[in-house]
């Protein structure tokens, strides 16, 4: 299971965006990392906020976010307040494309995974729920949280 259900109700249910179909960059996992950025033009720290605080990821969901300027934030994971202190980038990095390789318990989404879920609305299958560069825009933004 670990975040797959959530794909799909995410899907279903929170009308989430999936990124356009495209080949998932290779990508390699070093301890609780992934250290090489997954695109060649760096993250963009007000795209990203825009990932955060919009319905394509759902971040808002189940994390508090300082900034967002939302009303209603949920509870059921860490703040996000001060993530580019407790965090490196590859740290967050990989958190977000695949969460269940850091926390194999996690319910927070694997953004960037395709291989191995189960449950997933046929609409969605293969297909990531962020782009690669949607990943290093979020990863700038929580960089700046300090």
């Amino acid at each position: 299971m670990r975040g797959v259900t959530w794909l799909a109700v995410c899907g279903v249910v929170a009308g989430c965006a999936v990124a356009p179909p495209e080949s998932l960059v290779p990508y390699r996992v070093a301890g609780d990392t992934i250290p090489v950025p997954l695109t060649a033009e760096p993250g963009d720290p007000a795209r990203g906020r825009s990932v955060v605080a919009g319905r394509d990821a759902n971040c808002l969901l189940c994390h508090a976010v300082p900034d967002s300027g939302a009303r209603f934030m949920g509870n059921l994971a860490p703040p996000l307040g001060a993530a580019g202190t407790r965090l490196s980038a590859g740290q967050l990095r990989l958190r977000i494309a695949d969460s269940a390789r850091v926390n194999r318990n996690t319910i927070m989404p694997s953004y960037y995974r395709t291989d191995g879920l189960t449950q997933v609305a046929e609409a969605w299958r293969g297909k990531p729920m962020l782009s690669a560069q949607q990943v290093e825009d979020t990863v700038a933004y929580l960089l700046t949280l300090r």
